[in-house]
């Protein structure tokens, strides 16, 4: 079934692809699902970090003036954004400075408007300390994006991060619960 699934995406993603290619008022169904795909692979690319050695900056990831709200902790530019990494990693509270950290995101709800497409998805933590022992979830939360298409390239313009479970120490002065949170509306 999987199988099945991932080959239909190939072929809308290579129609997708075609379309485009051949002229410039492409079919907005296939141009909207390349985007979506475009978006999954930078949000699948974006957590592949996490607990990495051989990561990519997370900047990278966003626009120039992008902001990224952390548990309240908000960030604005890439400076800010890679300083917030840097701090977790610097005072342990990060997962992946004590074992095989893996992150998972699941869930993702896309909606792709032209330029501009918001993204929702839940993220699950998972460290892994010894080979022989089972794996611990250590965090879990959801996520909130507003993405824009800059030079055909998808960007994160504001990121909105919400711990359900988990809670770095380093947040506990800014976290405010939210049970949810409408990225569209921002």
């Amino acid at each position: 079934m999987i199988a099945r699934w991932t080959a239909a995406l190939a072929a809308l993603t290579l129609a997708g692809c075609n379309a485009h290619q051949s002229s410039s008022a492409a079919d907005p169904e296939n141009r909207a699902l390349l985007d979506r795909v475009m978006i999954g692979d930078l949000l699948t690319r974006y957590y592949s970090n996490f607990g990495s050695t051989a990561a990519d900056a997370f900047d990278r990831y966003y626009t120039e003036d992008a902001t990224f709200d952390v548990n309240g902790h908000v960030a604005h530019g890439k400076k800010e954004i890679e300083g917030i990494y840097a701090g977790l990693a610097s005072t342990g509270d990060s997962p992946a400075t004590r074992g095989t950290f893996h992150m998972l995101m699941t869930n993702p709800v896309i909606d792709v408007n032209g330029d501009t497409a918001t993204a929702k998805l839940l993220w699950t933590g998972i460290l892994n300390t010894q080979v022989d022992a089972p794996p611990q979830f250590v965090e879990q939360g959801r996520e909130y994006d507003r993405l824009v298409k800059q030079d055909g390239k998808w960007l994160i313009a504001k990121r909105v991060v919400v711990a359900d479970s988990g809670l770095p120490a380093s947040f506990k002065d800014t976290y405010t619960p939210r049970k949810d949170y409408d990225i569209a509306k921002d």
